[in-house]
């Protein structure tokens, strides 16, 4: 047998087969029943399965930010680094920053419970600022704007004779507009500023807290 005419041979029986299988599965579509002695199939004694649906994972609700339609809202808690925690030049560094972070919080919200846990009775502009932030929140009042970034953060890390510690911060606040009910705005606004500052602080019972602010002149 030559090649050729073993391609087609190999051709014609390919080409059978695949009639053949074609007429069974139309027959077996066409067929009005199962024969009489035949068992049904394991598909046609269990009923199809219902589709379970998948759960639509709810998205987070969007931070927006105040205006004078009303207050911002969704305005995420800054989280304590765990850097933080430690007491070394890096986790001064890094309170640093987060103190700040919830100062900006306060301004945004009102609330400076967060804020005032991590800081002394006994720093008297943290005092002043906080019950500033909470007085422009009363009788339906809010703040517009008033974001706070600190885009240095520096210490010596050298240890005081009280056993506190400086840290200079470079603090940057945006513009700070005073929104009264109705979106009114009740008192000219606070224009952005850039300012230097000294914090002080301690380490103690394995947390650090602020102890002092002091601007730079």
């Amino acid at each position: 047998m030559t090649s050729r005419t073993s391609s087609s041979t190999i051709k014609r029986s390919w080409s059978a087969a695949l009639v053949a299988a074609l007429l069974m599965s139309a027959a077996a579509c066409s067929g009005g029943g199962t024969q009489p002695g035949a068992s049904p199939t394991a598909e046609s004694q269990s009923p199809s399965a219902a589709s379970t649906p998948s759960a639509t994972p709810t998205p987070a609700p969007s931070y927006k930010p105040a205006d004078a339609s009303g207050r911002a809202q969704n305005v995420p808690v800054p989280v304590l680094p765990e850097v933080a925690k430690s007491e070394t030049k890096e986790g001064l560094e890094a309170f640093a920053r987060y103190w700040f972070q919830l100062l900006s919080y306060g301004y945004e919200t009102g609330d400076t419970t967060p804020l005032d846990a991590i800081t002394t009775p006994g720093c008297e502009l943290c005092l002043n600022v906080t019950q500033a932030i909470s007085s422009n929140y009363e009788s339906g009042k809010w703040l517009a704007g008033g974001r706070v970034e600190t885009p240095s953060v520096s210490t010596s890390y050298a240890e005081q004779p009280d056993g506190q510690y400086q840290v200079v911060v470079q603090v940057q606040q945006a513009m700070i507009s005073y929104i009264g009910p109705g979106g009114t705005e009740f008192r000219t606004p606070t224009p952005p500023s850039d300012t230097g500052n000294v914090m002080i602080a301690e380490f103690a019972s394995g947390a650090w807290r602020l102890t002092g602010l002091h601007p730079i002149r």
